[in-house]
């Protein structure tokens, strides 16, 4: 299949494969009359870096699959280096969780603490008006 066929179904862009090519995740063959050429592999090595990439994986991430790929195997995450590269990527959203996590809290903090103050002045004899508030009058 020629290059337009190739991206329409794999759902991306011409411009996409030439770059996949340039860094050596998709070969680069061509045919008699000079046009790159693809097979059923290579829409299965281009699902294998979409589907990666949709799962947070850069594209130098994606290479240890898709030499597993290539290498004949029916999955490409049966090989040692891809099976290391989700480690990695495991401990680093593991990290970006965590770091989340604390986000979370020190804004559900502050948010408490500002609901306390809020409250506070609403309270007092002269509530100072903010000027940022609707009033139900608006």
């Amino acid at each position: 299949m020629r290059i337009g066929e190739l991206a329409e179904r794999a759902g991306t862009t011409t411009r996409a494969l030439r770059y996949y090519e340039q860094l050596g995740l998709l070969p680069a063959r061509r045919a008699g009359n000079g046009y790159r050429a693809y097979d059923e592999g290579d829409l299965r090595l281009l699902r294998e870096i979409r589907t990666l990439q949709d799962f947070g994986f850069g594209l130098e991430e994606t290479r240890p699959f898709v030499e597993c790929l290539r290498a004949g195997h029916p999955e490409g995450d049966s090989c040692p280096a891809s099976l290391e590269v989700y480690e990695r990527k495991l401990a680093e959203l593991d990290d970006c969780i965590e770091r989340l996590r604390e986000a979370r809290e020190r804004v559900a903090g502050q948010f408490e603490r500002a609901v306390r103050a809020r409250d506070d002045l609403a309270a007092s004899e002269q509530p100072p008006r903010c000027e940022l508030t609707k009033t139900t009058e608006e």
